[in-house]
């Protein structure tokens, strides 16, 4: 059975009165998927600012490997194995796609200051970069600028980044917001290879209900700040207040088709 990699308790954040995320309690295993779903507002965005240490919750803690990282700021969070993507691209777009995945190394080498010289004349550094490159299916895209290339492919890059930081947990915000079906496929693909590594336990906060029974191996529904309900597809996919709160209408549709 995997161990826990993450142990979150209570974890609560308010702002003026209102909690945006309350009471939150999860435990994620070592190596799994974990989706988080639920309607807008219902806290996912601000439970994985709390993670990524973007915000400083109002209480309760988050432990990494029973290492309490509660209240670190992003870049220490990032280097003890918690990395994110976002919704909107994060990517520097005049420069190539290598050369976005190679400054993510230098930083994980320490060497972001003089990120161009270090990698330029490292081969560890370049090798990396093309390992990455290629998992990602962006190896024939390396020299072009990612400014040029298109939406579905930026949103890989950016996968591509995260993955260079040598994360243990890795946060993807909507990685199929705005994709095509074809290029939602790509990334449903991709994040079963990447989980079949073993190398990688991920967080997916996603609407594409079709992606989501597709890669998690558990889902959390949110809904007011809180879990509703924490379990396998088929056990949230049955749950009755999970389909009154949220999933009713996909679900109704689904079985009528």
């Amino acid at each position: 059975m995997s161990k826990p990699i993450l142990e979150i308790k209570n974890l609560r954040k308010s702002f003026g009165g209102v909690n945006a995320v309350s009471g939150v309690n999860l435990t994620v295993k070592e190596k799994e998927t974990l989706a988080i779903i639920g309607p807008n507002g219902a806290g996912k965005t601000t439970f994985y600012n709390l993670l990524s240490g973007r915000m400083v919750p109002s209480g309760g803690s988050i432990l990494l490997n029973g290492q309490d990282i509660t209240g670190l700021p992003p870049h220490k969070v990032s280097r003890m194995g918690i990395s994110r993507s976002f919704q909107i691209n994060n990517i520097f777009t005049d420069f190539t796609v290598r050369e976005n995945v190679e400054v993510a190394l230098t930083a994980l080498h320490k060497q972001s200051r003089r990120w161009y010289n270090f990698a330029s004349n490292n081969r560890q550094i370049q090798e990396e970069a093309e390992k990455i490159l290629e998992r990602l299916a962006l190896k024939d895209l390396a020299h072009q600028r990612a400014g040029t290339i298109s939406y579905g492919d930026k949103r890989l890059l950016e996968i591509a980044v995260v993955l260079a930081t040598a994360p243990s947990i890795v946060l993807l915000d909507e990685p199929t917001a705005g994709m095509t079906p074809e290029e939602t496929r790509k990334v449903i693909n991709l994040i079963h290879n990447l989980s079949s590594t073993g190398e990688y336990t991920f967080l997916i906060t996603e609407h594409d209900m079709e992606v989501v029974f597709s890669v998690a191996d558990r889902i959390m529904v949110m809904h007011r700040g809180s879990p509703l309900v924490i379990g396998e597809p088929e056990e949230v996919r049955q749950n009755p207040e999970v389909r009154v709160a949220y999933l009713g209408e996909e679900l109704e549709e689904e079985q009528s088709a």
